[in-house]
This record gives structure tokens, C-alpha cells and sequence, in this order.
């Protein structure tokens, strides 16, 4: 048997024209589990029964559920999610007065150690597939609509794991996400995160994905981001610099720099020039991420900010703040972390 959310649409046609069913079964069950995102066959309302137990005979459902939620005082809700093989990812629902944001998870864990993330302590334990990435945006999309009334605007792949190293399923889920006949949602309202994939982002300008591409910069120079990002030694600057250059001569997209504010390591007056000399070199846009505690840094005063966002602007660099949500529920960005039962949430 195989789940049946990881074979193609061509795949069940063809299976279905061995148990001599026409070709247009193949489009309704395949709306039924992408477009109506349905979790089992008895849910198949216009496919008859017959066809609904030869499904089960040979097909079925891996299915990711809601284990807990927490909500919190800014409205922020996160979700630990439970998969199929009982291991857990995290994710959150973002509600601003403009947008609805969810931000999912690509990994069980991470295998990179960036040292002021959270994940980074958990160990890589495996990829989500396609179907667990886009289960997420369905839960968190039924909790937009029933606590707010509001749909998704927004999706952002800044949630657990590296999304370029699970780059078939996440580009997969995307796809979905996306298809005018399956979930529909504007490619220009999903926006993938990597900490410095150099292959990955050119493969992503290869096949032409068009969602929008956020760098987890966090340091001007080689120097600094070696000692929080390991993965610069292998993606340096120059090796970044390179990939983006050939993403947007392809894609024509401006790339979003990620820039954790570190006290006293990356919010001097040097790091903001290194900065603008930086992002000079590629179309842009700066956002600077207030710090959210995970033991290794203190974030950086908020004059400290205010003063490096002034001098970017200064200088013609799109920047904004972004401010943290759902920092009392260990929600809020690089804070994502399945912990052990003797260390309980905050609620």
C-alpha cells in the first residue's frame, strides 16, 4: 500500500484505468484530497463506493494533527503538530491587522547549529513530506477562520529545518499551495527561508519558483557569520553573493536580508555599513529581527535598532523592524523548539 497524497495525478489515472474506471476519477479524487483536503476516502461524497474500497484496498492517508495549541497574550497561536510516526513539528499563526500569516515547518529538527536559533539545539531527525507541509496550512488556515474569520494571507517556509534542504517536498508543497484548482493562494504570498543554500537558490531560479526569497543573513562579514552560522564556511558571502545574483537574473524578485539584532555583536555602526555595502551589491530589502531569548545572545536595546534601521534608510536601503509575536509562548522567531516533558511551555 502507499499513501496516497505522495503519487501524481497521472499516477492515479493510470492506476485507475487498471481497475477500468474512466479518467475522470483520477481529477475528482485528486480535488477531494488537494483542493478539499479531505483525510480519508469515506469523505469522497461523489465517488462510489465500490471505487472508495478499492482506494482503501490499496492506498491510504498519512495524516498530521493538532497535539497542542497555545495562545498567546498578542493572539498568536502555535501549534505542535503530531505526525504519522508520532514525532513532532511546531507552528504558528501570525494575526496582524493586515495579514494572517502561517509560518510552517520544513524539518523535524534542523541539521544546522545556527547558534542564536532554538531549533538549531534539536537534532535533524527527518524531512516533511509535501502532504505534512501543506496539512499544516490547512490546520492553521481552519484556526485563522475560526478564531478570527479571516483567511491565510500569508505563508512563510521560517518555521523548523532548513526548507533547501528538503527541497523536493517544500517546492512540492508549494506547488499545491499555489495551483489555481488545488489550495490557489498568490505565489507572491509565500516566501521561503534559507539560511544560505547556494544550490538551492539557484535551483529555485531553475525551476522557476516564483515565491519570494528571504536570506537568513544575520552578519555582514564572513568573519561574524562564521561564529553564529556554520554553514557560512561551506555558503560564504561570496558564494551567496554569486547564487543571488543568478536568482534575480532570472527571477526579476527582490531578496529579503534576515538581521537578527545581537547586542554588542552585529548592531554597531561598522555592521551597518558593512551592511549597506553589502546589500548595495543586490535589489533588496532589510529586515531587522528583534532577538528572542534562547540562552546564547542578548538582543540588542531598542535605540541601538531604531538608529541601525535610520542609518540603512539613510543610505537608501529598504528596512523595517520586525516586531516579536508570541514571544510568552516561545513562538516568536528562532524560539520553535520541541521540548522535553520535564520542561514545560509557557502558557
Amino acid at each position: 500500500m502507499q499513501d496516497i497524497r505522495k503519487i501524481s495525478l497521472q499516477e492515479l489515472t493510470a492506476f485507475l484505468q487498471t481497475q477500468n474506471e474512466p479518467a475522470f476519477r483520477a481529477k475528482q479524487i485528486y480535488d477531494w484530497i488537494w483542493q478539499k483536503n479531505v483525510h480519508s476516502f469515506e469523505e469522497m461524497t461523489n465517488v462510489s463506493k465500490k471505487l472508495r474500497q478499492i482506494l482503501k484496498q490499496h492506498f491510504y492517508f498519512n495524516t498530521l494533527n493538532i497535539h497542542q495549541d497555545f495562545t498567546s497574550e498578542d493572539g498568536t497561536i502555535k501549534f505542535i503538530f503530531q505526525l504519522y510516526d508520532g514525532k513532532k513539528v511546531e507552528g504558528v499563526l501570525i494575526p496582524t491587522q493586515k495579514r494572517m500569516t502561517a509560518c510552517i515547518s520544513s524539518q523535524v529538527g534542523c541539521s544546522l547549529d545556527c547558534s542564536f536559533c532554538a531549533t538549531g539545539k534539536m537534532k535533524l531527525q527527518r524531512n516533511l513530506e509535501s502532504a505534512e507541509i501543506v496539512d499544516q496550512v490547512v490546520h492553521i488556515q481552519n484556526r485563522a477562520l475560526q478564531t478570527y474569520q479571516r483567511p491565510l494571507t500569508n505563508i512563510v517556509f521560517m518555521g523548523m529545518g532548513e526548507p533547501l534542504l528538503n527541497y523536493s517536498n517544500v517546492v512540492q508543497a508549494y506547488r499545491h499551495i499555489t495551483a489555481p484548482q488545488e489550495m490557489g493562494l498568490s505565489t507572491k504570498r509565500l516566501t521561503i527561508s534559507t539560511a544560505g543554500i547556494a544550490k538551492g537558490i539557484k535551483r529555485l531560479a531553475d525551476d522557476e519558483v516564483k515565491a519570494k526569497l528571504a536570506l537568513s543573513l544575520h552578519a555582514p562579514t564572513d568573519e561574524k557569520r562564521n561564529k553564529i552560522m556554520s554553514i557560512n564556511e561551506q555558503n560564504n558571502l561570496e558564494v551567496l553573493y554569486e547564487a543571488l545574483q543568478y536568482y534575480y537574473s532570472k527571477m526579476k524578485q527582490y531578496i529579503t536580508f534576515e538581521y537578527v539584532m545581537l547586542k554588542d555583536f552585529n548592531d554597531t555602526l561598522e555592521d551597518a555599513k558593512a551592511l549597506v555595502k553589502w546589500s548595495r551589491k543586490i535589489p533588496c530589502k532589510v529586515n531587522l529581527i528583534e532577538y528572542n531569548d534562547t540562552g546564547s545572545f542578548k538582543g540588542s536595546l531598542p535605540e541601538q535598532i531604531s538608529a541601525f534601521e535610520q542609518y540603512l534608510l539613510q543610505h537608501d536601503i529598504p528596512t523595517s523592524i520586525r516586531r516579536s509575536r508570541g514571544k510568552d509562548i516561545n513562538a516568536a522567531c528562532g524560539q520553535l523548539l520541541i521540548q522535553d516533558k520535564t520542561t514545560p511551555l509557557k502558557k
